[in-house]
């Protein structure tokens, strides 16, 4: 996938985001609350991208400073976003799982409407905050994340991009 630049990133987060939720949209109580072996409902992964993407925005909200004396700066390039997504894939291969505070809990159709609309405002959010920023910051601050370790703020967005995806193709192939 070619993303490279801000309009790029923007482009993509806009249409996985919506591409999710469209995908939950129809579903029946049925199909958003099942848990086929154990594995995350409709649901659960629905809360789980909320849970992912709601501190990065909140992350991409904070002054310059701040990320520098929080998180630091980094001192290598930005990884592509193939290469970003085959260390993803590498850790889940290796056994890497969504831990603590991004484990959902069952998450009951009464809810879906409410979190299809807290995921779109949370990407919203998101996206007014990566165009106010500096193509070179992107590359500039790093975030920890829970598998992946220290990743530039470019990173976090091809992360944040792919990991909808994995969670949506999750959810089709079932």
């Amino acid at each position: 996938m070619q993303i490279q630049n801000k309009p790029q990133i923007i482009s993509a987060l806009n249409e996985n985001v919506d591409a999710f939720n469209n995908y939950i949209a129809p579903l029946n109580k049925e199909q958003f609350e099942v848990s086929p072996g154990g594995k995350w409902s409709a649901g659960q992964n629905l809360d789980h991208l909320i849970r992912a993407i709601k501190p990065l925005q909140l992350a991409y909200g904070l002054p310059k400073f701040a990320l520098r004396i929080l998180f630091g700066k980094t001192n290598r390039q930005s990884k592509t976003y193939d290469e970003l997504v085959a260390k993803y894939k590498a850790k889940l291969a290796g056994g890497g799982r969504a831990s603590g505070p991004f484990i959902p809990p069952f998450i009951g159709f009464k809810k879906k409407d409410e979190l299809i609309k807290k995921y779109a405002e949370q990407k919203q959010k998101l996206i007014l905050k990566i165009e106010k920023q500096n193509e070179k910051d992107l590359d500039a601050y790093i975030l920890p994340h829970p598998l992946l370790g220290k990743a530039t703020l470019r990173e976090m967005l091809y992360f944040t991009i792919h990991h909808n995806e994995h969670h949506l193709e999750l959810l089709k192939n079932r």
